[in-house]
């Protein structure tokens, strides 16, 4: 973070994932004064980092270590110019745009510019993110080293070894909260079917999904195993994987095709 603090950081965009990382990067020493923040509507949080130094849409610095490009796909293109300047030269462009190829940024800024690429996703919120990245030519060892710091102030990171890889993670990790989410939606829900309150039915489906997850990353054990673990033949979870493992019917053709699905849009997306 030192080169960061000593050139600066530009965060172009800072909605819930623009913040999320600029509050792990201060919480993590980098100083308000460091970083650059251009955003058309800041949101009060912004407001009272500006009274401590932050640098809010005024005039950015002539070469900063990394510009980190965090607008909504569909307002990138009118976005990029007020950054166009810093193309070609030693900063790194870290883009957490989702359907935005590199190619699309070695275009406004040069194949020289190095360039990496990220996929996080919301648990970022909370510091229990995960990121896939990859580079392009020009992002050396040091580029790819920066970019994942920055990225591992929300959580987990991954590199990866093509940019191609970039929309199997979208569908895996990018978009599977919200996966998990519809399973909590459901388990509440077939828990009130068989007569439980709403509220406990909802407080028992999230604790379950949350402390089943942190047992199987916590685990050494494979999540494989971890089922087995729950399972006695014949008894109630048997009963209810039944119907889960289905070839046909449950999970495994369902989260397949989900998951393709969110894969291919994500390509969609990026051929434009």
């Amino acid at each position: 973070m030192e080169t960061i603090a000593a050139r600066g950081l530009v965060l172009l965009g800072c909605g819930k994932m623009g913040t999320a990382l600029l509050e792990g990067w201060l919480a993590g020493g980098l100083p308000p004064g460091a970083v650059w923040v251009m955003d058309p509507a800041p949101h009060d949080g912004l407001r009272a980092l500006e009274a401590r130094g932050l640098h809010l849409n005024t005039d950015l610095p002539e070469a900063p270590a990394v510009c980190l490009l965090a607008v909504k796909p569909q307002m990138m293109g009118a976005a990029l110019p007020a950054v166009a300047a810093f193309g070609g030269g030693g900063t790194v462009f870290l883009s957490i745009a989702a359907g935005t190829p590199i190619s699309a940024f070695e275009t406004a800024f040069g194949a020289a510019s190095p360039i990496v690429r990220a996929m996080p996703n919301t648990p970022a919120a909370i510091g229990r993110g995960i990121t896939g990245f990859v580079g392009n030519a020009a992002a050396d060892a040091a580029a790819l080293d920066m970019s994942e710091a920055l990225l591992s102030a929300v959580g987990q990171t991954v590199r990866l070894d093509t940019e191609s890889q970039i929309d199997a993670v979208t569908g895996v990790s990018g978009s599977g909260p919200a996966y998990v989410f519809h399973l909590i939606e459901c388990l509440a829900a077939a828990g009130e079917a068989e007569g439980l309150p709403h509220a406990l039915a909802l407080q028992l489906a999230k604790a379950t999904v949350a402390g089943a997850g942190a047992l199987a990353e916590a685990s050494p054990e494979d999540p494989s195993q971890l089922r087995v673990n729950v399972t006695s033949p014949g008894g109630t979870t048997a009963a209810a994987l039944a119907h889960l493992m289905d070839p046909d019917t449950g999970f495994p053709p369902l989260v397949k095709r989900a998951v393709a699905a969110a894969a291919a849009r994500g390509r969609e997306l990026s051929a434009g």
